[in-house]
């Protein structure tokens, strides 16, 4: 099958070479569902090389359709719970920590792409789950939605990306203490502090809330939105002075592109942009 979907059936569920996740893509946006339910759509390895693949698939010139992207997880019970255990007890040190890099290596491929990505979370998002989500731009959560990396439990520690990003997200004295507990939280206090947007009544509600979110940000520029992304990033954690110089030089970037003349000109001649992308 030739792109990341078949352009005839648009809005289907599409039929491509992933054994654990499906893909859905209506206009410019994918909707990728991580389809395990019945081990509650745990990180198993190849769930990663389907994911993997997906991104791949986006970046490549097929996918250059898609403007932004869902990830949640099929049923109601979970959005990942986290890595698969039985995989992890059969690891030496040695092969765990090329799983680790393996994993990391994959949120920095997803949270570097120049697009918006919103995990949908409903259910359980614990362990690499949490992870996953967290390498997400941000993400919305069902009422039923809990959230937690409980590895110390097991003799560990998060090893996808959760001892780095938490922090950055709700700073480290509360990272520190969800970590060390391995306590998890439901949907209302992660809203409370800081890891959730928004939190909605149904998995529903929080797909079409997602989807409208991703229609307003596809009727702004796409260059600007991945120069924004890309900066945000950049200067995260940065000393004040230091991200200011990362600003200054991505706005520089910004007033050169073709969108930026477009939508200056639109603005001063009270029209609608329409932005190329460039």
């Amino acid at each position: 099958m030739g792109g990341i979907w078949d352009r005839s059936r648009r809005g289907t569920t599409v039929e491509k070479s992933y054994e654990t996740i499906t893909l859905e893509c209506l206009g410019e946006l994918a909707t990728v569902v991580i389809n395990r339910p019945d081990a509650l759509n745990a990180l198993n390895a190849q769930v990663i090389a389907d994911l993997r693949q997906f991104v791949a698939d986006v970046r490549s010139e097929e996918g250059a359709e898609v403007r932004s992207i869902l990830i949640t997880g099929a049923g109601e019970k979970a959005f990942a719970a986290g890595a698969d255990i039985r995989e992890l007890a059969e690891m030496t040190p040695a092969e765990a920590e090329a799983h680790s890099a393996a994993m990391q290596d994959f949120t920095r491929m997803l949270e570097t792409l120049g697009l918006p990505v919103i995990a949908c979370v409903n259910g359980y998002a614990l362990g690499g789950g949490l992870e996953l989500a967290m390498a997400c731009d941000f993400i919305y959560a069902t009422e039923n939605a809990r959230f937690g990396l409980p590895e110390v439990g097991l003799g560990l520690i998060p090893g996808f990306g959760g001892t780095v990003r938490l922090p950055q997200l709700v700073g480290p004295a509360m990272a520190k203490e969800l970590i060390y507990t391995g306590r998890n939280i439901p949907a209302q206090e992660a809203h409370r502090i800081g890891l959730v947007n928004a939190v909605f009544a149904s998995k529903d509600d929080m797909l079409d809330a997602a989807a409208a979110t991703c229609r307003e940000i596809a009727a702004k520029s796409a260059a600007a939105v991945a120069n924004a992304k890309r900066t945000v990033d950049a200067a995260a954690g940065l000393p004040t002075a230091e991200g200011l110089l990362v600003e200054r030089a991505a706005f520089g970037r910004a007033a050169g592109t073709e969108d930026s003349r477009i939508g200056t000109k639109a603005f001063v001649a009270k029209q609608k942009p329409e932005f190329v992308g460039r």
